[in-house]
């Protein structure tokens, strides 16, 4: 059998599974695909693929369907990831450019990607770990109670409600202010504690009790907006594809509730020359998503946090893989400095 063909049945295999979630007979490739061979020249090659683990019959049925070792196969043949449509391509930049606000991007990013791909739909926030102080806001909700506000550079906003221990007027507050923000813009997060203790000894004795108070707030909320989180949307896709998960769909949804896996495995998927990487059943380190794909790249100045979809192994890859990397694209450009 020659190789050039026996990507050529692979591919038409997995295509018409993917399409029609049944397995594929030879009758079905010769009467939909152009291979230019007879009905018996293509049962011996799907012999062969199966001879060499790329395909499987599942229970007693004539056809066959993909194996993960098929599918990875297949995509690793799809040398470059098709564009996608001038449509597709207004609609991610019309849904994500209408926001500023980290939360809400995210939030609109799954959303879109979950309608584009029909499966679950997961974002990483920014790894904050090099990210830097754009701004600082205080505001006096009461004599003793501000709100502190800090605000990276990579959009996210973090605030909480500080007792600052006297009572304190507006004039004071923003004197304040100015030592915090004139010393700590640019400062990275990592870096902040040890700015902190500078600015407090700057400060003239009546203040400095308030502004331990002010510094020991901003440094919790640097410390919070540094957890590892992900946002995700389309869970009720996997709902309708639990056909796709004969063990049981409920691992799958266990490793999305449980978001540390997520985080973890979104984290160790290597880049990939594509773009976007793909990681298929059982090469999922995770025992409860030997079924199901994910498919995922890097956003963001040092695309160090990962966007990406969940779904059965029967996914639309080149598809899936265009859809992924353009909305990584557009949500680095709407982030980007």
């Amino acid at each position: 059998m020659s190789e050039p063909r026996k990507l050529e049945v692979l591919r038409a295999i997995v295509e018409d599974y993917v399409h029609s979630r049944e397995p594929v007979g030879s009758k079905a490739l010769v009467d939909r695909h152009h291979l230019g061979v007879s009905s018996a020249t293509i049962r011996n090659d799907m012999a062969a693929l199966e001879d060499e683990g790329l395909i499987t019959a599942p229970h007693t049925s004539a056809g066959r369907i993909p194996t993960d070792k098929g599918y990875r196969l297949f995509v690793d043949q799809i040398s470059a990831v098709k564009p996608l449509s001038q449509a597709e391509r207004r609609a991610i930049q019309a849904l994500l450019e209408g926001s500023q606000d980290l939360d809400d991007v995210l939030d609109r990013t799954v959303r879109l990607l979950a309608q584009l791909t029909n499966q679950v739909a997961v974002v990483q926030y920014p790894h904050l770990s090099r990210a830097r102080i754009r701004h600082i806001e205080f505001v006096l909700l009461a004599p003793r109670k501000v709100l502190a506000v800090l605000i990276a550079d990579t959009g996210k906003v973090e605030q909480r409600v500080i007792d600052v221990g006297q009572d304190f007027g507006d004039e004071a507050l923003a004197e304040l202010r100015t030592r915090f923000l004139g010393s700590l813009s640019g400062t990275a997060l990592n870096l902040l504690p040890q700015s902190l203790l500078a600015v407090i000894a700057g400060c003239p004795p009546v203040r400095r009790s308030a502004a331990q108070a002010l510094a020991r707030g901003l440094e919790a909320l640097a410390v919070s907006s540094r957890e590892e989180r992900m946002v995700m949307a389309g869970t009720a896709n996997l709902a309708r594809s639990t056909v796709d998960f004969p063990l049981s769909i409920g691992p799958v949804l266990e490793a999305l509730e449980e978001q540390v896996v997520m985080l973890r495995l979104l984290s160790d998927m290597a880049a990939d020359p594509r773009g976007v990487t793909v990681s298929i059943g059982r090469e999922n380190p995770y025992d409860g998503l030997a079924e199901a794909s994910v498919v995922a790249t890097g956003y963001g100045p040092d695309a160090t946090a990962k966007v990406g979809v969940l779904g059965p192994t029967r996914m639309d890859y080149p598809t899936t893989m265009a859809a992924v990397r353009a909305v990584a694209r557009y949500l680095s450009r709407i982030l980007g400095p």
